[in-house]
């Protein structure tokens, strides 16, 4: 990867800002765990992998800001942050994963000393950015193999290298048919109202030498029409325990349109996306956001004022429309039900 998309340094955590791309690389610098939360409820980082990473390093950071002799008044404090971070946005499930994970870190700690446990926190939450590479890193060679040279692939939102850690969930099945000697081309959907794949995607496409095609959301039915696309991927914020999955709005759009194209759709997800304590996309609490990131492009106006805007964040494309699934630990099918829980 030519940029990295969060890291640990000096005791400070370093994120690129991806409101201001592709026309400004720019990298946020956190030095508490309040500066990362808002971090991740501004969408300077998104991605539900990155999240769950900045999760982890945001307890970190918290820790190492606690003026604590004791462990009971050490893990109040603690709490609060975990609290103001679990705040921050409610889809992605990765976030609640990192977090539990930082604690189940810290109740194993309770016997050492505050500078220990700080110093422990902090290398858990190295370790999480870590094994996030190395399970993008395994499921793209997974993903790969659904793969031939010179298929053209219509990805979604962004879930690449700038979702996660680094390497990437959806895009990363591309790097590693890349990687493979396979010929891949790229159509990047544009992803309203937040651009993720004309912003996110297409950049980062072309930073790592992929070609890449962007069109409107409302071109996909066209492209696969003609033919264009030999599967589609996207990535997940949540994945269901019966395989219904989460996404950028306007996911499940695409979906449909796939299953009535006959295109493969594919979905590439972590093991810390699989919520199999959800039953369904029923339960899963989607995030509304601002009215103002439908009624304004880029901070101009573009819609009349006084009118009412719906602006979910996510929607739920149904187990049924989803032709695999791209773990870690391989590539699962239907029955969702089975599938999903054998990988744990």
């Amino acid at each position: 990867m030519n940029f990295k998309t969060i890291e640990w340094r000096d005791d400070k955590v370093f994120m690129i800002d991806q409101r201001r791309l592709p026309l400004e690389e720019v990298y946020v610098e956190c030095s508490d765990y309040k500066q990362v939360a808002d971090a991740i409820k501004t969408m300077v980082i998104r991605g539900a992998p990155a999240i769950g990473v900045a999760a982890a390093m945001g307890v970190a950071l918290g820790a190492l800001g606690i003026d604590a002799k004791d462990f009971p008044t050490f893990q109040k404090k603690m709490d609060h942050v975990c609290e103001v971070l679990m705040a921050t946005r409610p889809t992605a499930v990765n976030l609640r994963w990192g977090l539990e994970r930082m604690k189940k870190k810290l109740q194993a700690l309770s016997k050492e000393s505050i500078t220990a446990i700080k110093e422990n926190l902090k290398k858990e939450a190295i370790a999480v950015y870590e094994e996030d590479i190395i399970a993008n890193r395994k499921m793209g060679n997974f993903g790969q193999s659904l793969l031939k040279s010179n298929d053209t692939i219509l990805t979604h939102c962004n879930a690449g290298a700038l979702a996660t850690a680094g390497w990437g969930t959806a895009l990363g099945v591309i790097y590693s048919a890349q990687e493979q000697g396979k010929k891949i081309k790229v159509f990047a959907d544009e992803t309203r109202p937040f651009l993720q794949g004309a912003r996110l995607t297409a950049w980062e496409l072309a930073k790592n030498g992929v070609h890449v095609t962007l069109i409107a959301d409302n071109m996909a039915a066209t492209v696969m029409k003609k033919k264009k696309i030999q599967a589609v991927i996207v990535g997940a914020d949540r994945i269901a325990a019966n395989g219904d999955v989460a996404n950028k709005i306007g996911t499940y759009n695409v979906a449909l349109l796939a299953r009535e194209h006959d295109v493969p759709f594919y979905v590439a997800a972590p093991l810390s996306t699989i919520d199999l304590n959800c039953p369904t996309g029923e339960q899963i609490p989607i995030e509304e956001r601002d009215p103002s990131e439908v009624t304004h492009f880029y901070r101009q106006k573009i819609a009349p004022d006084g009118i009412d805007v719906f602006n979910p964040a996510f929607d739920v494309t149904p187990h049924t429309l989803v032709t695999a699934i791209i773990t870690e630990k391989g590539v699962v099918k239907a029955p969702y039900l089975e599938s999903l829980r054998k990988l744990f």
